[in-house]
């Protein structure tokens, strides 16, 4: 609490206690218990952080006129007892609604056991479970005090933890664009340098070829993080609630753009020909009739991060491999992607494979991603050493306007 506010609260509170001594008030705590809700109200904002405290201040004070006070017992000042009730009803809402939680235990709860109690006084010849009745009477407004200020804050967590959980949700989202999409690119790139190193004393024009690849490979590195960061900037604003209307123009703030640029399986081929085009790979794409009218856009886009990941893991773990199947196909119920290359079966000797890629600490998380982005997606996935080489396979459900029923 900040000293203009303690000021406040002292100001108001000696104010009314004077008041009940010149108007002949009886229970000058009762009034001081109002006192105390003026001052918590008249400090609002600021004193959102204190108000679980004045709760329990009022309670106090009302737990003081209602069993230490003179008089306690008669009807004598009921009144003013029952406007003491109705404030520290008001503080224990305005409390559950905004003050930190652990100021609203102690606080709250002592204002709360003030509220329920009392009328106690007020019965002496009761029973204990005349008493207990009465108790759980006054019960009820404190339940409806909780409600009316919890629910707003429940409705208020729920929102925060959506919106961290979409964050998080459109982070990793993120962190799967650049693993699958850039990296792939950047290898390409790491690859033509190394060809271009080992060609270019003995064959310029191949190291020119190189190069332009290179410059091709980058373009391509470029649009991915272009499109990633669109993906981030109108993710960002459809969390926050907004609509995106202003700014630089860019999507507009439509929020399908973040979906909609995600590449299916009208983009393979250019994937694996791009790929074919370095390390001197020959690089295959068998598509079957149906496959693309059997995936939905979201099973497109996951066959194509196969794809690219296993394309990527040959580039890094095999680049001594000289062909790559890649074929898809389909029965009308399930889609099944395979990637496969040979190992090394067929290079000729006078074209020795490139090294492997130097990899920092942190990697080969790729296929454990990929792994459980097909699982969620309803498929099974799997890879191993296959023949002489590695296969990557994935199982996914035909999801399609053009699916078969199961």
């Amino acid at each position: 609490m900040k000293t203009r506010d303690r000021a406040v609260v002292a100001a108001v509170t000696v104010a009314c206690c004077v008041a009940a001594v010149f108007l002949g008030v009886r229970p000058v705590p009762s009034l001081a218990a109002v006192a105390v809700a003026l001052a918590a109200f008249g400090c609002r904002p600021r004193s959102h952080e204190w108000t679980g405290a004045a709760t329990g201040a009022a309670g106090l004070l009302l737990l003081v006129a209602t069993f230490a006070w003179p008089g306690r017992g008669t009807t004598e000042g009921s009144v003013w007892h029952l406007v003491a009730v109705g404030a520290v009803l008001l503080l224990l809402t305005a409390a559950v609604r905004r003050s930190p939680r652990r100021r609203l235990l102690a606080g709250g709860g002592l204002g709360a056991a003030a509220v329920a109690v009392w009328t106690v006084p007020l019965v002496p010849d009761a029973s204990f479970f005349e008493c207990l009745g009465v108790i759980a009477f006054w019960s009820v407004p404190v339940a409806g005090a909780v409600v009316v200020g919890g629910y707003p804050r429940l409705m208020e967590d729920r929102r925060r933890q959506a919106v961290l959980a979409a964050r998080r949700a459109q982070q990793l989202e993120l962190a799967h664009d650049l693993h699958d999409f850039v990296a792939h690119d950047v290898s390409g790139i790491v690859v033509q340098a190394q060809a271009a190193r080992f060609v270019a004393q003995h064959d310029p024009a191949a190291a020119i070829q190189a190069l332009e690849r290179i410059e091709r490979a980058g373009l391509a590195a470029l649009a991915s993080i272009d499109r990633t960061v669109r993906m981030l900037r109108t993710s960002d604003r459809n969390t926050d609630g907004t609509d995106g209307d202003g700014g630089d123009g860019g999507d507009g703030g439509d929020p399908t753009v973040a979906r909609t640029v995600l590449p299916g399986t009208g983009e393979l081929a250019e994937v694996v020909e791009r790929f074919g085009e370095t390390g001197d790979v020959r690089a295959r794409l068998d598509l079957a009739p149906g496959v693309t009218e059997a995936l939905s856009r979201e099973g497109a886009a996951t066959v194509h991060r196969v794809v690219v990941e296993a394309l990527t893991n040959v580039r890094r773990h095999a680049p001594e491999a000289a062909g790559v199947r890649v074929v898809l196909s389909t029965d009308g119920t399930t889609v099944e992607v395979s990637v496969t290359d040979d190992g090394g079966r067929g290079r000729s000797a006078h074209l020795p494979g490139l090294p492997r890629l130097e990899r920092g600490t942190g990697g080969g998380g790729g296929l454990l991603a990929l792994a459980e982005r097909v699982r969620a997606f309803g498929g099974t996935f799997a890879s191993g050493p296959y023949r002489d080489g590695w296969r990557v396979t994935a199982l996914l459900p035909a999801t399609g306007p053009h699916a078969t029923a199961s």
